[in-house]
């Protein structure tokens, strides 16, 4: 392609990303196109000759933004919000240009190498233990399926040859919570243990998991033939962010000798602040823990960490080298040999370049103002009197529903339906983007803060949309 129009168009995109950086807010949170509308303002078929870049540019305005969420807006507090950065946007580009594939070390040695050394930081900084691997994967789904699948390795049972169909096996079983990440469901119906055998532990008032009937449960079911493969323990779960005693949850596991893995992927990175260490104590007796980056970082979707002191048995339950891609180097790491993927693209260069731009002041700084702005929105919240917070609210994420003196006595149906329509008004408004999730039964309204571009202005302005909103609807 022509290398001078190439350049033009370049500079226009750069110039655009640099504006939309500068005036998110000027964007509605959440898109307000309606289902089929994207897709009906393309043709049916690739055009027969190509479009020049202007063109293409163009329609990204055009047809692209208005079917975006902006998930980078300042005002995003559905789900966990999450950023992309300045020095990530930069590495993403770069990364695209060289397009490697980092499979083996020799098909790119940067890749592998800038990996190894950013994991080593981020392990560092969030003071886990020196002989915890790591390895980047995409989402911390597949990084808890490469954990389990660690976890059913070390039970020696040959799973890799022999398979699990038509084999005299005992059940395996996965022990977690009501409030652990759905993706541990899936990673077990993956993984041919299947739902039936995912236990869910009961919980205490704070939603985290009660060692004592953990114990109980690994206890009974050895009596009953099964196997026990994991345990999931959970440092801020995706609905409340609670934090699952770890220390005493390694304790059992110990006992038991049964894999513990820890999913901190949204509350893990947190622990780079000093009084926020206390998140991942007990994970030294961890046999995985996954941390996301791209959650609470500033790093961009996608990039997930596994770690494990148990490299090797990671290596053996998914290592297979054909001819086609042996290699003479015996001291390297070949990072196609942790997991199913052989293709990987060059994704730690985005954690690199993100950790050296900010640096650990400015990573802390970020975090800490996130979580003492929610514990301020929570205070808002108790002093509003027609308010209910329904979970505790350890770092940055509040969990609450609008109880209005003509509802009261009608029943949570009736509370549900109003908070809903509450959230459905706000999203419209385009002013800001919450979600929901349901604490016993009870529908609550999720305000989640963790981009690195918003304020306490914009936590404010939205509580008090909130508070318009809450009492205007009947």
């Amino acid at each position: 392609m022509d290398e001078a129009k190439f350049a033009a168009a370049l500079g226009r995109a750069c110039a655009w990303v640099a504006r939309y950086f500068e005036h998110t807010r000027d964007y509605p949170v959440l898109s307000r196109v309606r289902p089929g509308e994207v897709a009906a303002m393309l043709p049916a078929a690739m055009p027969e000759e190509g479009e020049d870049f202007d063109a293409l540019l163009d329609d990204f305005e055009r047809v692209v933004l208005p079917g975006i969420t902006h998930w980078n807006h300042p005002r995003f507090f559905a789900y966990f919000a999450i950023t992309g950065s300045e020095p990530a946007v930069l590495a993403e580009l770069l990364a695209a240009a060289l397009n490697v594939n980092g499979m083996l070390w020799r098909t790119s040695p940067a890749a592998t190498e800038i990996e190894e050394v950013a994991l080593g930081w981020l392990r560092d900084a969030l003071g886990l233990p020196r002989n915890f691997f790591g390895v980047v994967y995409d989402t911390a789904s597949v990084s808890g399926l490469h954990a389990l699948a660690a976890a059913r390795e070390a039970l020696d049972l040959d799973v890799r040859n022999a398979g699990i169909a038509g084999r005299e096996l005992p059940r395996l079983r996965v022990y977690c919570t009501d409030q652990t990440h759905s993706h541990i469901e899936k990673d077990a119906i993956l993984l041919g243990v299947g739902r039936d055998n995912v236990v869910k532990v009961a919980t205490d008032r704070a939603f985290r998991m009660d060692p004592a009937v953990l114990d109980r449960a690994l206890v009974e079911d050895r009596t009953r033939g099964f196997l026990p493969m994991a345990v999931v323990a959970t440092v801020g779960t995706t609905s409340t962010t609670s934090v699952d005693p770890v220390p005493a949850i390694a304790a059992v596991c110990r006992t038991h000798r049964v894999w513990m893995h820890v999913d901190a992927a949204y509350a893990g990175p947190a622990a780079i602040v000093p009084e926020l260490r206390w998140l991942l104590d007990g994970t030294a007796g961890a046999d995985s823990v996954v941390v996301n980056p791209h959650k609470w970082m500033f790093v961009p979707i996608d990039l997930s960490v596994l770690y494990t002191p148990h490299e090797a048995l990671l290596r053996r339950a998914f290592s297979l080298v054909p001819a086609y891609l042996e290699t003479p180097e015996s001291d390297v790491r070949n990072y196609m040999d942790y997991g199913v993927q052989l293709g990987r693209r060059f994704r730690g260069l985005k954690l690199w370049f993100v950790l050296r731009a900010y640096g650990r002041r400015r990573i802390v700084e970020h975090l800490r103002n996130h979580v003492a702005w929610t514990q301020e929105l929570a205070q808002w919240i108790e002093a509003a009197g027609d308010f209910e917070l329904l979970a505790p609210h350890p770092l940055s994420v509040v969990c609450f529903r609008h109880l209005p003196e003509r509802l009261k006595g009608d029943g949570d149906a009736a509370l549900d339906e109003h908070n809903q329509r509450v959230v459905e008004e706000i999203n419209r408004s385009g002013f800001a983007y919450l979600s929901t999730t349901r604490l016993g039964g009870r529908l609550a309204i999720r305000f989640a803060i963790g981009n690195a571009r918003t304020t306490r202005e914009d936590v404010r302005e939205t509580w008090a949309l909130v508070l318009r909103t809450a009492r205007a609807v009947v």
